[in-house]
């Protein structure tokens, strides 16, 4: 057991074991936007094993040939490293296809272990489910009777988890019945970001930052990622889903347990998760009459969309964590499209200086930790200075981290990288748990069983009327027109 586990281990260099990689829903947009295009970079940059095969199915007809042509072309319009030398030669060369639709899965079976037997002892197979959540439950089970599971198989799957707490059981125990839980990797693209994951940097690498991660110190806690772009050709998507399903259950509670967690007992998969876990648990559910929805106008003449849809296209909301911690630190989340800016951006709001020895009505804003989540980001920290002059005046002033100018771009993964490699190795610190999603459906529950009515906002603008209100004498982040680092 011991020379077994020792052959597990990730190697020094970064390099996973032998992989064949099966990527269904080949021929899809997010393999076109980021997966192909993701592990070509991995490629080039060493983080791909040695001996790799990536096998692309999906229900449309091609060959190997097309299969490559059609990756060359992606890479070439969305790829950050050019489908170009010894490297894209060597790439293309592994690529192979095999159309497939569930639940006849027979001669995909027989290219996945034709590329596992011809890379050899060790080598591990990854599923890569970029397929719409109405295929989802054909193409577990066929997977699961194709011979095309095991101990040395990996999976992974997009959001959504469910849609509710029902659905979500539901997909898990769909799940488990093909794959151990360790085996499963729920993919969560903004975890993968460098800002997302610098939060526990910052915290517990700091001892300036960790004292005042507390109530004590913190007024409220804003996660906004507001979007400029509209629906588009998601019409249908989201009026089965909307902002909340789509964003909030997903992305920003996952970027708050990241804020709010504690201590973990060391940086290991387990460690965090569990203390993930425990801020889920202590979330209050989400009171509806805490919650504004807002539907941009113009969103119901979309083909697709009902003329009387009560679908929101922005949510802003508040969020209670009962612990000690936490005690009284309201977390509000904002989130929707067509708003003036597209930002992903984490604030922490400290109170005022307890000593008042000035003014609170200088006019200066509270220290803030501002987290700018971006490719790759940036972190800024907005204090109380002295202003230049003969007098003692206060104004604004902030202290700015970007990471261009702190480590060199080489070293940068963009999300999806970071999270491919990291599930070829094994590692499962970034995805999400099954008792973690089935929580925050039920934290949910509340809201989806009694939603507020959708109100109207202007496309430009900031949310319907009750957005501001919703935080009283606080304050959002956003709208800040500071220069960019």
């Amino acid at each position: 057991m011991a020379s077994a586990r020792r052959a597990e281990e990730p190697r020094a260099d970064g390099r996973p074991e032998p992989h064949v990689v099966v990527l269904f829903g080949a021929t899809g947009d997010l393999a076109a936007r980021k997966l192909i295009p993701g592990f070509f970079r991995l490629h080039k940059v060493g983080l791909m094993p040695e001996r790799f095969r990536i096998v692309g199915t999906s229900p449309v007809p091609m060959d190997r040939d097309a299969f490559r042509a059609h990756a060359h072309d992606v890479v070439a319009e969305f790829g950050r490293a050019a489908p170009t030398g010894r490297a894209w030669a060597q790439f293309v060369d592994r690529l192979d296809y095999v159309a497939s639709d569930p639940p006849h899965l027979g001669d995909l079976a027989t290219a996945v272990h034709d590329a596992a037997e011809h890379l050899g002892t060790g080598t591990r197979i990854l599923h890569y489910l970029s397929v719409p959540p109405f295929a989802m439950s054909d193409v577990v089970t066929a997977i699961g009777a194709t011979d095309l599971a095991g101990e040395r198989v990996r999976v992974i799957l997009e959001k959504p988890f469910g849609t509710d707490l029902d659905s979500a059981r539901s997909l898990n125990v769909l799940l488990h019945s093909v794959f151990d839980e360790s085996q499963i990797f729920r993919i969560d693209h903004f975890l993968g970001k460098e800002d997302v994951q610098n939060i526990l940097a910052i915290r517990f690498a700091n001892r300036l930052f960790e004292p005042v991660w507390n109530s004590q110190h913190v007024t409220h806690v804003t996660i906004e990622v507001p979007e400029t772009l509209g629906v588009e050709q998601r019409a249908a998507f989201y009026e089965e889903t909307g902002a909340f399903r789509d964003m909030v259950v997903t992305h920003l509670f996952q970027a708050l347990g990241f804020v709010a967690m504690e201590t973990p007992a060391g940086f290991s998969a387990d460690a965090l998760a569990a203390e993930k876990q425990r801020v889920f648990d202590a979330m209050l559910p989400i009171d509806p009459a805490r919650v504004v929805r807002g539907q941009y106008e113009g969103y119901r003449d979309i083909p697709g969309v009902a003329p009387d849809s009560d679908v929101e296209t922005m949510i802003a909301l508040e969020v209670a964590i009962e612990n000690e911690r936490w005690d009284g630190v309201p977390f509000y989340l904002r989130t929707g499209k067509r708003m003036p800016e597209g930002r992903r951006v984490i604030t922490v709001h400290c109170k005022h200086a307890p000593m008042h020895l000035f003014p609170e009505a200088d006019g200066t804003r509270p220290d803030q930790m501002v987290f700018e989540i971006g490719e790759p980001g940036s972190i800024r920290v907005n204090f109380v200075s002295k202003a230049p002059g003969p007098r003692m005046l206060l104004g604004d002033a902030h202290l700015d981290f970007g990471y261009r100018k702190n480590f060199h771009p080489r070293d940068e993964l963009e999300a999806y990288e970071r999270l491919l490699h990291d599930a070829m190795l094994g590692e499962r610190t970034l995805f999400n748990r099954a008792d973690g999603v089935e929580r925050l459906w039920e934290v949910a529950a509340p809201l989806i069983d009694a939603p507020p009515p959708v109100r109207p906002y202007a496309p430009g603008t900031w949310g319907p009327p009750g957005t501001d209100e919703l935080l009283g004498s606080r304050h959002w982040y956003l709208p800040d027109h500071s220069p960019s680092i």
